[in-house]
């Protein structure tokens, strides 16, 4: 496989994504593979504004002000693809933490349904992989909870809005064919998980690439 592979990580908060990322990123880079690391919000170059209109969303919600804040997000993501995907080095495995499935857990009006052709209509790139990570909401919220920086959500703030934003993802994990983690145990067990995933795709595409062509 010549082309990047593009996997991202998407999930609730608390959920573990970024010590499995760093799980994963060891694990693969012991086998010698060339792995970048990226996160959707530190790529982003317009963060600044959206959350200031997330903010808004939050005290004032509103069909037209989440369309909105959809829409900057996904304007975001095409600048991330063109700008910083496109530039990746051949034969590279790109892990990013969040993209457009997470979208699934955040939104509360508009469906994932639209947002997910919003993103497809500005030429957001798809990954190869998604992988949903989740957990039983009381588990991701203790952990959260642990953590010196809490939740850290604009958006959740309760353990109801929490639960709520762990079975949307959850739904849209089923309906999207999205590989779902349970990342509740041992962390080694979702990593070979993610591993084994990862290196399904890799093989599948190299077959594509030797196949002979059928006219």
């Amino acid at each position: 496989m010549n082309r990047p592979l593009f996997v991202s990580l998407d999930g609730p908060k608390g959920a573990g994504k970024t010590t499995l990322l760093e799980a994963v990123t060891k694990v693969l880079r012991a086998d010698n593979k060339k792995v970048i690391r990226l996160c959707e919000s530190k790529s982003d170059p317009y963060r600044g504004e959206t959350m200031t209109l997330v903010n808004k969303l939050v005290r004032n919600p509103s069909r037209d002000l989440e369309l909105e804040v959809c829409e900057r997000f996904a304007d975001s993501r095409t600048w991330i693809s063109q700008h910083v995907l496109a530039k990746q080095p051949p034969g590279s495995i790109i892990l990013i933490d969040r993209w457009y499935p997470s979208e699934a857990a955040f939104r509360r009006i508009v469906p994932f349904a639209e947002i997910l052709q919003l993103n497809i209509n500005r030429n957001v790139r798809v990954p190869d992989l998604h992988v949903g990570v989740v957990t039983a909401p009381d588990i991701s919220w203790a952990r959260a909870a642990a953590r010196r920086r809490g939740l850290s959500s604009t958006v959740i703030h309760k353990l109801e809005e929490h639960v709520a934003c762990t079975k949307a993802f959850e739904g849209a994990i089923a309906d999207n064919g999205w590989v779902l983690c349970r990342n509740e145990g041992a962390i080694e067990d979702a990593t070979m998980q993610v591993i084994s995933e990862i290196y399904g795709v890799l093989s599948s595409h190299m077959q594509g690439a030797v196949s002979p062509r059928v006219l």
